[in-house]
């Protein structure tokens, strides 16, 4: 009992002193960290890291992550648990120099208005006091070579088109030339559609007469189709009876799209608040116990593109909600080749 109790004692101080100097914490994984690449085509960070998704695309591309941010405790146990490290939390609080220097920078920032905030606190710049400003920082403090931005769709028209305005115009005041597009990852082979906006930029000073040419992936032709990846008999993700007869059926103004093995189509776009089972909005399985049930772990992967054995450790509700804010793998991967094609013209 003294060599266990002598055991955990040790073993506490360890994790706290782990906890304390900001280490990296190894795990089991299905990628092998321990190893950093020797031929890696450039470096990248990841901010508003999520589970992940956006460091698999570029990764698939040629890149060596360099550096994590996440805040969320959930995120970041899954994030650990595949990548085998712990994502430094609120980006806020980390000061550009603490940040190794890197090639691209990668984030999928929250959407914020600016001119309010802005006007309202009298801030120096326009973007000030939301996250995108410390995003704007760290670009102006690093001057790497290129970015990418991920956000909704939305974005475009938030706040009556100001939001959109004001990042433009701060990104190419730093010295960026910004690309952007709205793509649907159903043109990039999953079984789904998600319009999401990619905000891509370069240094311009790096290019000969600031000559840079960028395009978007086009995607593919092949599409892919949700009864591919549906399970079946599945237990443990159904829905009662009671909540189909008196919400989900009840009433004559809409209702879910219910697919099964012969739905040969894209299914609308997963949210993180899937688990709420919303009758209008939601995506549900013709099989179960109760004859109706929620898609699985393995269906949201595929659906957001994720390996097969991309390790989920969290609770159901919170795996929903880590599908459902993610990228789109391929469609990451896609645009992280297309920005390694222009890298490769900076002149010499």
């Amino acid at each position: 009992m003294v060599k266990d109790k002598k055991e955990r004692i040790l073993q506490k101080m360890f994790m706290a002193k782990i906890k304390q100097k900001k280490q990296k914490i190894i795990t089991p994984t299905l990628f092998d960290t321990s190893k950093k690449k020797k031929n890696h085509e450039f470096t990248f960070i990841d901010l508003f890291a999520g589970v992940g998704g956006t460091r698999l695309g570029f990764e698939r591309a040629g890149g060596e992550c360099v550096f994590t941010s996440e805040w969320d405790s959930s995120c970041q146990k899954t994030y650990q648990a595949n990548f085998g490290e712990l994502p430094y939390g609120d980006i806020t609080k980390i000061k550009e120099t603490e940040i190794p220097a890197f090639d691209i920078l990668i984030a999928g920032f929250p959407c914020q208005p600016f001119s309010s905030i802005g006007k309202r606190q009298g801030f120096m710049h326009a973007t000030q006091g939301t996250l995108f400003y410390d995003v704007l920082r760290i670009i102006k403090g690093k001057k790497n070579k290129a970015f990418l931005l991920e956000n909704v769709g939305g974005l475009v028209t938030h706040d009556k088109g100001n939001t959109f305005k004001t990042i433009l115009e701060a990104l190419d005041k730093v010295g960026y030339k910004v690309f952007y597009k709205i793509l649907n990852a159903a043109n990039y082979g999953v079984p789904q559609h998600r319009k999401r906006i990619y905000i891509v930029g370069f240094r311009r000073d790096l290019f000969k007469d600031e000559n840079i040419e960028f395009e978007f992936p086009e995607g593919t032709n092949n599409k892919d189709y949700i009864n591919k990846y549906l399970e079946k008999d599945v237990k443990g993700y159904s829905i009662s009876t009671h909540l189909q007869k008196n919400y989900l059926f009840k009433k004559k103004d809409g209702r879910p799209i219910i697919v099964d093995k012969n739905s040969k189509f894209q299914i609308k776009t997963l949210v993180s608040s899937y688990h709420k089972i919303q009758r209008l909005t939601g995506t549900f399985v013709k099989d179960g116990e109760t004859g109706l049930r929620l898609l699985t772990e393995k269906e949201c992967k595929a659906i957001m593109g994720f390996p097969k054995n991309f390790i989920i450790p969290v609770s159901r509700t919170q795996m929903y909600r880590q599908m459902g804010n993610s990228v789109v793998v391929p469609v990451i991967e896609a645009v992280a080749k297309q920005m390694v094609k222009t890298l490769s013209k900076i002149k010499k």
